[in-house]
């Protein structure tokens, strides 16, 4: 894993179980706004169907860098959290970086047995989409 995501998940682990969930609400509120290039052309998103809110994605860049933009709605915290989880650990990496990334991230914060199964299903559906999207960016 990169040193951010290394970084993130060896943060939620230092704290006991209880206060993970506080964390993960505390990157909720750090989600960055959405890019107004995709506020007005909302068709270049992409939903995250694994996700029970709203979710959308948009992954842009070039093999250097490659930029992550995510639409979640302010009343799913958790979603929103862990938009903004995925934001912190891979936006402005290489597409090589991104690709390299654990499919096992989301279970390597120690949230399993807090969150249920189906909400940690939706980050690995938006961590999938943004790796097949920078796989599509750069073919």
């Amino acid at each position: 894993m990169n040193l951010r995501a290394t970084e993130i998940a060896e943060d939620f682990n230092f704290l006991p179980e209880k206060d993970r969930l506080q964390l993960l609400l505390e990157f909720s509120e750090n989600l960055p706004p959405l890019d107004p290039k995709y506020g007005e052309h909302p068709e270049l998103l992409e939903r995250v169907e694994e996700c029970q809110s709203p979710v959308f994605i948009a992954v842009d860049g070039t093999a250097d860098q490659i930029r992550l933009h995510f639409s979640a709605p302010q009343e799913a915290p958790t979603t929103r959290g862990f938009a903004s989880v995925l934001h912190s650990a891979l936006d402005g990496l290489s597409a090589q970086e991104i690709l390299d990334t654990s499919d096992d991230f989301p279970s390597a914060l120690g949230l399993d047995k807090l969150i249920s199964p189906l909400r940690v299903r939706g980050m690995r559906g938006m961590l999938a989409r943004i790796k097949r999207k920078t796989r599509e960016l750069n073919s």
